[in-house]
């Protein structure tokens, strides 16, 4: 499959199959997949948690309901003490590498025929003291990891998208 099709085919699941876990092998090769993700000045800020005990799923689900009966949770966070700064100091790079770690997450479990759900329907203030993070840590997202429940689909509006000319200008 292509990069495209690999786009077109990956949605995101709303409804897990709470009986078949991930293999270990699985989650090893889509967080390779986001160690190599491009970071600004190869600064690596970003920070991977794997969420897959019941103390740390039943966390998850009291920040959030969007879990939707996942057996693993990848949280991405960064140090905002090892952040890029650009120039005129207005904006650090913490969570945009964060964003492309956590993208390269989504598109490699799509190539492990592993669904997922970019998750950011919750409190990361809250999230991050039930985790007992450190203070230097933010919270960017969640991202569900598992396989889809029997009649789980892409919603329906999934396939919808704006014409490349309502959102490209060549100048």
């Amino acid at each position: 499959m292509d990069f495209l099709e690999l786009c077109q085919k990956r949605y995101s699941c709303k409804k897990y199959d709470g009986q078949k876990g991930l293999s270990k092998e699985k989650i090893e090769r889509i967080l390779e997949a986001g160690r190599l993700a491009p970071t600004a000045k190869n600064l690596q800020e970003a920070h991977i948690y794997v969420l897959q005990s019941q103390d740390a799923l039943s966390k998850v689900d009291s920040v959030t309901p969007c879990r939707y009966g996942a057996p693993v949770v990848l949280m991405v966070t960064w140090d905002k003490n090892n952040v890029f700064t650009y120039p005129g100091g207005k904006r650090e790079s913490g969570a945009e590498d964060g964003t492309i770690v956590a993208t390269h997450l989504m598109l490699a479990a799509a190539a492990e025929d592993v669904c997922s759900c970019w998750v950011n329907n919750f409190d990361p203030e809250k999230l991050k003291v039930a985790m007992n993070l450190p203070e230097n840590e933010e919270i960017l997202m969640l991202l569900d990891l598992g396989y889809a429940a029997e009649g789980s689909g892409p919603l329906a509006n999934h396939s919808l998208r704006k014409d490349l000319s309502e959102s490209v200008s060549y100048i």
